[in-house]
């Protein structure tokens, strides 16, 4: 057990036969515009809030407020530790270094979970937006917007930065006429929005209690649970002591207004409680102006699904190339993972996340969507024990952002999380809670007895120094 419990090095000697090191090749500008794009406030809204409108009503946005402050608590922690702990393996990285290795382990098998069923999850919209256009089996269009997203992923990362940005400055068109269309035609006031109301069966009015709200957090904590790709991309970003702190807090600042405000617009602009309950937002927008509109903002919320797809296996292929350089796997794996291709990026470790995204498109994604909320809310727990830990030792005296009111920001944000993950479905805990038990199993009888060779977490030389 004191295995478990030590804190992982982070000076592992640079093998020159070995892996090869990732380009800083971005600035703050292009993390952020990768970092926004992997929050995908358009495809978010489109997708992801219409079953928050099913279950909680005039509470969703009050719903997404409280859990965007949540995230700002959470950002604190990703900034404090990614500057300290400037890795492609994010989440892992910083947890390994601060709490051990088989916290790392366990926060590592958490964030590809998220990382490898987001993106097929949001691909799978596509064909509903592009219905004012061409009708499309959802599946066949999901699995096409992964096999563009994989070929995208292989490019330049500078390349790709520009490529999204284009897409984002359509997805905050179409969040913006959407805000617009909905404040410009309120049938309720803002007091509807503390209202607590949801459409029940037979016509009649349900209360939204204060345990859905505690409910739907997890759903809120993953609607802008992008901001976290910075620490992704620590390892190609410029000045990464400086630079990651900088694109984390303000992909969150801005992410939760492009998604927030429009909320808020749909909830004042909804006809009535049914219309709001039933989450059809392209409908409500054809309705506030006419067929062309609708048209316009669907097919800048495919564009936007496309977008997240790029970043997404972007962000996944770099978190299988860390570990794989940090020796996860038997040595066959590390070294197909650890590949570089011509333009600089892991394109095995690519192809590895891009190709079962595809085949996901197949899958009833129901369960894994519960699943993914709980190893949302799950990994920020991890990353807020590894924050509350970031300050003893050589870490104190180590140069890093550092975040006010510190420890009381990762201990509030350890209980609070502590008891959304208690108020979720017990389906859903098992399911994770299996996945981590299998993970477990896998640390201890094979990597925990490789401990010298197997599950190395480093830092690069450059941002060590």
């Amino acid at each position: 057990m004191t295995d478990t419990l030590r804190s992982a090095g982070t000076t592992v000697p640079e093998d020159p036969a070995g892996p090869q090191k990732l380009k800083r090749s971005i600035g703050v500008v292009g993390g952020t515009l990768l970092t926004l794009s992997c929050v995908t406030p358009a495809s978010t809204l489109f997708v992801v809030v219409p079953d928050l409108f099913g279950s909680l009503g005039t509470a969703t946005a009050l719903t997404i407020a409280i859990g965007s402050l949540l995230c700002i608590a959470v950002a604190f922690c990703y900034s404090e530790l990614g500057t300290l702990i400037p890795s492609a393996g994010g989440e892992y990285a910083m947890v390994s270094t601060m709490a051990g290795r088989l916290a790392g382990w366990l926060v590592f098998v958490l964030s590809l979970l998220v990382v490898m069923i987001v993106p097929p999850v949001i691909a799978l919209g596509t064909a509903d937006y592009l219905s004012p256009i061409v009708h499309l089996d959802p599946s066949l269009a999901g699995a096409g917007v992964m096999f563009l997203a994989t070929l995208a992923g292989l490019l330049d990362l500078r390349a790709n930065a520009w490529i999204t940005g284009v897409f984002l400055v359509l997805e905050v068109i179409a969040a913006g006429v959407v805000a617009l269309l909905g404040f410009s035609h309120s049938h309720r006031g803002a007091g509807s929005l503390l209202s607590m109301e949801v459409a029940g069966a037979h016509g009649r009015t349900d209360t939204v209690t204060a345990m859905l709200v505690v409910s739907g957090l997890a759903i809120a904590l993953f609607v802008t649970q992008g901001f976290s790709t910075a620490v992704y991309l620590s390892e190609e970003l410029e000045h990464p002591r400086r630079n990651v702190a900088q694109t984390v807090l303000a992909t969150l600042a801005i992410s939760t207004v492009i998604i927030l405000v429009p909320v808020v617009a749909i909830t004042l602009g909804a006809s009535d409680l049914k219309e709001l309950t039933g989450g059809d937002i392209g409908s409500m927008v054809t309705a506030w102006s006419n067929s062309a509109v609708g048209a316009f903002v669907s097919l800048c919320v495919a564009l936007a699904i496309v977008n997240a797809g790029i970043v997404m296996v972007i962000q996944n292929s770099r978190v299988l190339f860390a570990s794989a350089r940090d020796k996860a796997w038997p040595d066959p794996v590390n070294h197909a993972f650890a590949k570089l291709g011509r333009f600089g990026s892991p394109w095995v470790a690519t192809l590895a996340v891009g190709v079962p995204g595809a085949l996901l498109c197949f899958v009833n994604l129901d369960t894994l969507y519960g699943v993914t909320g709980v190893s949302v809310t799950g990994m920020y727990l991890l990353v807020a024990v590894a924050a509350l830990l970031a300050r003893r030792g050589s870490h104190r005296h180590t140069p890093a952002w550092r975040m006010p009111l510190w420890p009381a920001v990762p201990v509030l944000l350890i209980v609070v999380l502590a008891y959304v993950l208690s108020r979720q479905e017990t389906g859903y805990l098992l399911w994770t809670g299996g996945i981590t038990a299998v993970a477990t199993l896998y640390w201890a009888f094979y990597l925990r007895p490789r401990r010298e060779t197997r599950w190395l977490v480093s830092v690069p030389e450059d941002a060590r120094a």
